[in-house]
């Protein structure tokens, strides 16, 4: 196998909600690229690691058809392609690694706001746009639902008014798509938020360990996202509730102060949000000359 063949390929959105938050989590993972003329390959500098700019839609064939070892895509549209595959008789060739933690939003089924709604039933004999056909056909499924599903490639929340449907079947993030064509939501049928697929084909032993590796980066870095490092003097006699308000950390680091026989340095990585109110109960409890930090990356 030759040089070429042994570079992991990560197929990324080209453009969208999910295109800046990835760059930015694989840059924050150490990847250094340089992007194409034409804005559709990025060239890993520092890694044997390039990126295929693509149609979030072909994500999942791409990972499938191991062109791409690995893919950020939306889990809707993972279980979309997943579904389109078993429609099929077949089955996708990936496996979804990683949750990201962004990206998040929900498929749910509109109604315009003048339109009467009273539960999924009233979806009976109905007519639904969406371009998630798989995902609603498996909702109006386990609901019991007959249902008309009217497929749109875009601007699904014009079809109401066009007279194609009585209801839509969208992304939601903000509502402000729904709101500004007089729709409300109804129904949610999908949770969504960015994820790691890989493909099922075998790897070398080499892309196997840059794989593994990269996962490891990825889990560093989301696992420090909120993560702050509070240093703190504190009585020894108040240690134990200090430790108490230290918020999601486990053991802190104590560290005995020289020439201060009844007071100890605290060192601790905690991995929620630290709030004023927070410090001022680590104050009430006897701590002094505390000094928060941002953490970029930790390896467990």
């Amino acid at each position: 196998m030759n040089t070429k063949e042994q570079r992991i390929k990560i197929a990324v959105q080209k453009s969208g909600r999910l295109t800046d938050h990835s760059l930015d989590l694989l840059e924050r993972c150490g990847l250094k690229f340089t992007q194409s003329k034409d804005q559709l390959f990025c060239y890993g500098e520092n890694m044997p690691v390039d990126l295929l700019l693509v149609r979030d839609d072909d994500i999942p064939a791409l990972v499938s058809d191991d062109v791409c070892d690995l893919g950020i895509v939306g889990l809707n549209v993972v279980e979309e392609k997943r579904l389109q595959f078993e429609n099929n008789g077949g089955e996708g060739q990936f496996d979804r690694v990683f949750q990201l933690d962004f990206g998040h939003c929900h498929l749910a089924i509109a109604a315009p706001e003048a339109a009467s709604y009273d539960g999924v039933a009233s979806l009976q004999n109905t007519r639904i746009a969406t371009s998630y056909t798989g995902i609603l056909t498996d909702f109006l499924a386990r609901n019991n639902i007959q249902a008309e599903i009217v497929y749109f490639s875009g601007a699904v929340e014009i079809a109401p008014k066009l007279g194609r449907a009585d209801f839509v079947c969208d992304l939601v993030s903000s509502g402000a798509t729904l709101s500004a064509n007089q729709l409300r939501e109804v129904e949610t049928v999908f949770e969504s938020e960015a994820v790691v697929i890989q493909t099922r084909a075998p790897l070398s032993d080499l892309k196997q360990e840059w794989v593994a590796r990269i996962l490891q980066r990825l889990d560093g870095v989301l696992q420090v996202r909120e993560s702050k490092y509070i240093m703190l003097h504190a009585p020894r006699a108040a240690l134990a509730e200090i430790t108490r308000l230290l918020p999601g950390s486990e053991f802190p680091t104590v560290i005995p102060l020289e020439g201060q026989p009844d007071k100890v340095a605290v060192h601790a990585v905690c991995r929620e949000f630290v709030f004023w109110e927070t410090l001022e109960n680590l104050k009430s409890a006897g701590a002094s000359s505390l000094l928060v930090l941002p953490v970029e990356k930790m390896l467990a």
